[in-house]
């Protein structure tokens, strides 16, 4: 009958379906099924460049293809696990094999890379030769150790562009290449509690986690005061705190693009606050978590100044962010008389000890050094702008689509409802906060992968439905919120009310 005929053809392209997915899932056999919150805490405290043209690993325009059955057995714990002795390692694929199916799957994710801020678009060929030294710069930046094979001449070249950079004079700065932002802030968050023993350290709850994390480490009180919609903080909770702890010294972390919406703190307002309540200047201190848009924000026209022209202490910015570098990095600067505070002579390194860690990456200061020479001013900036008008082209998209989406004005970062999928959350990598989602768009995100992306949200939303909000006050609710600005809010499905 013909009904059956049409039955078994619905059937049959289900399963296609299906089966196309399954392939999706087999792309992450070195991630867990599940797809876990950005957070696992509910209510946490906390164009490319011209010569930016190597695109080996696939992030650019080319979205590359899911790995074989094969090249997923290679990459199997049973494959990779490392043999005690030949018997053992007669049954194991070899290393070159390995390695090579790695390659591909690290050129697949790399090509459907949307949800976290990395710069995946950069060339280092260059400087591959010396990868085969044991570059260390361990002590302190600017006291050559004994240890002779250190990069401390590019790495304080790097502290001396940032210092420029933001606006810090020649003598009053000090600063060193850390891990990533994250030591940046523990670095900063020390200083500050050197300086104020006694300090209580405010920050927003949509602040990084490693900065209540510091908080943690250095058994300091802190307070996480709440945000307003987009994600800054609430500036009268603020003011209305530190008036109920005026005796004691005042520690702030501003956000300089908040991890989920790219929300930027109006320091300018922060420091009217402490004008107001009359905090002098000697009872304050400021850190700025600048990870991703610090170093984007000297290159945005128009832009609020970030700089040691105000009253801050320390800046921490991720160096494998925006700039791009194959390794996690980043840079710490504040102002040299704090650091004094934390100095210590070490006769074993014949240097002295500032940093968090000992032993120093000397590797990354060097790839940082080559890209900011390689890119300059001028490929930074068309790089900034090719974040924020492809972020712009993507909300639009999304609205267009009918999707509830935001953008801050100060951020590449897109926040839109959670996709129903967790396969196209994993395929594309996306961070997810409860009911919501955020792309944060880097050079190496195109308005082709763009239009793919947004094409494949719209058949999950049609196979899968859309998320509804989790309760009145939940991140999609607070999307709706006027206080984002602009008119370009596609209302949440279902009927709720909120107070905003």
């Amino acid at each position: 009958p013909v009904d059956d005929v049409d039955d078994a053809v619905a059937a049959a392209a289900a399963a296609a379906h299906e089966q196309e997915h399954l392939d999706e899932i087999h792309l992450d056999n070195n991630t867990s099924e599940s797809i876990s919150d950005f957070t696992s805490d509910k209510t946490k405290s906390g164009t490319p460049s011209p010569w930016a043209v190597f695109d080996a690993w696939g992030a650019g325009d080319a979205i590359v293809e899911p790995l074989s059955d094969e090249n997923e057995r290679l990459l199997s714990p049973d494959s990779v696990r490392i043999p005690f002795d030949d018997e053992e390692r007669s049954s194991m694929p070899g290393e070159t094999e390995i390695l090579k199916a790695y390659d591909h799957l690290l050129k697949r994710k790399s090509s459907v890379h949307f949800g976290y801020p990395y710069n995946l678009m950069y060339n280092h060929e260059e400087l591959y030769e010396f990868m085969k030294y044991s570059i260390n710069n361990l002590g302190d930046p600017y006291i050559t150790s004994n240890y002779g094979v250190h990069s401390r001449q590019f790495e304080c070249a790097v502290i001396d562009f940032m210092a420029r950079l933001w606006k810090m004079e020649q003598d009053e700065y000090w600063g060193y290449v850390s891990t990533c932002g994250t030591e940046g802030n523990l670095h900063g968050i020390l200083l500050a509690r050197e300086c104020h023993p006694d300090g209580i350290l405010y920050s927003s709850k949509e602040t990084h986690y490693s900065i209540f994390k510091a908080a943690r480490y250095y058994r300091m009180d802190a307070k996480a005061i709440p945000t307003l919609p987009m994600g800054e903080i609430d500036y009268d909770v603020l003011a209305s705190e530190i008036q109920k702890n005026i005796d004691r010294p005042v520690i702030i972390n501003v956000n300089i693009g908040t991890t989920v919406k790219g929300a930027v703190d109006n320091l300018d307002r922060i420091l009217r606050i402490l004008k107001t309540l009359n905090v002098p200047r000697e009872r304050f201190h400021i850190h700025c978590d600048g990870a991703l848009f610090a170093m984007m924000m000297p290159f945005v026209d128009f832009a609020p100044e970030v700089s040691f022209r105000k009253p801050i202490d320390s800046i921490a910015v991720s160096g494998h962010k925006m700039l791009g570098c194959p390794m996690p990095c980043g840079v710490a600067i504040a102002r040299k008389e704090h650091v004094k505070k934390v100095e210590q002579k070490i006769d074993y390194l014949n240097s002295v000890d500032t940093t968090i860690m000992g032993s120093r990456n000397g590797t990354a200061p060097l790839f940082l050094w080559y890209s900011l020479r390689k890119k300059g001013i001028q490929g930074i900036k068309r790089d900034v702008v090719h974040c924020m008008e492809t972020a712009r082209y993507l909300r639009n998209k999304l609205t267009e689509a009918g999707f509830a989406c935001r953008l801050n004005d100060l951020s590449s970062t897109v926040v839109l409802e959670r996709p129903m999928d967790d396969r196209l959350v994993k395929r594309w990598q996306l961070a997810c906060e409860e009911d919501i989602a955020h792309v944060v768009v880097m050079p190496n995100v195109t308005r082709q992968k763009i239009d793919k992306f947004v094409e494949e949200l719209l058949e999950c939303s049609e196979t899968h439905g859309r998320t509804r909000p989790l309760r009145a006050d939940s991140p999609l609710s607070k999307l709706a919120s006027c206080a984002w600005g602009g008119d370009s809010f596609v209302a949440p499905v279902g009927d709720f009310k909120g107070d905003f």
